[in-house]
């Protein structure tokens, strides 16, 4: 480090050097979690994060932290949900369950702007990667139908489907962040839904009602059947996310095994056969998504063993930034570089900490304002994976698509700085 260099700024400088390295990773199609370990590697070299330091903060933590905070567990539980949601998708596609869905949707909700939406909501309590391709096939069949543009239909998919990130539980960024605050599952989803409550209003405003056709067609009435046929094709959906939900808000059980049971009632209530368990296992398991989840992990623990979180922070305090810009600019900056909720929230919320607080202190409407910063900025990035899925399989310019998110997005980080001001 440079001797007239302050040494939080030296860290920032360090911190965007990996970031920069990952952004060349990613365009060169080296696989995320890979360029998630690489950079983090970069950026241990470069704050002098020796073998020996992590090893010194891992045992810090041990003494320090409770169980759940510590940097093992969480990338335990991490790495198990997010491999463990791609199993239960497997389950549920084999049991039949996501065919019945989509025409059950269609038949139960018969307005046009209802039917293109939540369909697209409803899957994204599922957050596989990659997984707005779910709900693709289906907003485009039905926005076809009602002449909606398909720039429109994609930027309704993607909107729609990511609305829960902040507030559901199933999103690896949420338990980390409510193990990093200390604080208890209903609380932080208290505030965080509030975020989710106007990213919905504002898809509602400004991609579902300018300019879309008549509420009701009756020759476009959705699939055959009951009500009560298809009501039950919709619980068997989402009985088993509800169940993983439920038992973390509730019972603070780690969404993972919530995950898992779900996915082993599914098997066994299907009778799908046992011969078909473990091929179904092995052909959704993705490890690389297991390497991002470290990469991540290995971000946090670079900059706590460092001693950079408080350098960094000495050093923005000095520089006299408002704390509540810095708040929502930072996580911005670095969800448009990366494009994944995860990583930027371990790399950017250690930071933030010494403004928010912790434990029964933490403010949690300047939480919402940095949660509304990472997702501002993953809206409008064109590295993000569901974006450029959407631009190939709706078949339109990525411009197109990031136009139409831009209303909304800035109604998003409105509402995240008036939570943060108690207003919202």
């Amino acid at each position: 480090m440079p001797d007239s260099m302050h040494p939080g700024l030296y860290a920032l400088v360090s911190i965007g050097i990996s970031l920069t390295a990952l952004a060349a990773m990613l365009r060169g199609k080296v696989r995320l979690g890979r360029g998630m370990v690489i950079s983090a590697l970069i950026l241990a070299w470069l704050l002098g994060a020796t073998p020996a330091k992590l090893w010194d903060s891992l045992a810090l933590e041990w003494s320090a932290k409770k169980s759940g905070e510590r940097t093992p567990y969480l990338f335990l539980s991490l790495a198990s949900l997010v491999i463990l949601v791609n199993i239960l998708g497997a389950a549920m596609r084999e049991a039949g369950i996501d065919r019945r869905l989509a025409p059950a949707l269609e038949a139960l909700f018969r307005s046009r702007r209802a039917a293109i939406s939540i369909i697209p909501f409803i899957m994204g309590m599922l957050p596989t990667p990659g997984g707005i391709m779910l709900s693709a096939p289906m907003v485009r069949s039905a926005g076809d139908g009602i002449g909606i543009p398909r720039a429109r239909q994609a930027a309704i998919n993607y909107w729609f489907r990511h609305q829960l990130e902040p507030a559901w539980p199933l999103f690896p960024a949420v338990p980390l962040v409510q193990a990093m605050f200390s604080v208890s599952p209903g609380r932080l989803l208290a505030w965080n839904a509030a975020l989710s409550a106007a990213g919905l209003l504002a898809g509602i405003a400004f991609l579902l009602l300018p300019g879309m056709p008549p509420r009701r067609d009756p020759a476009h009435s959705g699939a055959p059947g009951s009500t009560r046929t298809n009501l039950r094709a919709v619980a068997a959906a989402l009985w088993p996310i509800a169940l993983a939900a439920s038992l973390y808000i509730g019972l603070h059980i780690p969404p993972a095994a919530g995950i898992f049971l779900g996915a082993l009632l599914i098997l066994l209530i299907h009778r799908i056969p046992r011969s078909r368990w473990l091929p179904l296992a092995r052909e959704s398991v993705e490890w690389d998504f297991a390497l991002l989840i470290g990469g991540a992990l290995m971000y946090k623990l670079n900059l706590e063993a460092t001693g950079a979180v408080p350098e960094i922070t000495d050093w923005l305090r000095s520089a006299g930034l408002p704390p509540r810009a810095l708040l929502f600019v930072l996580p911005f900056i670095v969800g448009f570089v990366t494009g994944v909720t995860m990583p930027t929230v371990a790399m950017t919320f250690p930071l933030l900490k010494a403004f928010i607080g912790d434990g029964d202190a933490a403010a949690l409407g300047l939480e919402a304002l940095a949660f509304s910063g990472v997702l501002c900025g993953l809206h409008l990035t064109p590295v993000h994976l569901c974006v450029s899925l959407s631009t190939a399989y709706f078949e339109v310019p990525l411009v197109r698509i990031l136009s139409r998110l831009v209303p909304p997005t800035i109604a998003l980080a409105a509402a995240g700085w008036l939570l943060s001001l108690g207003i919202f």
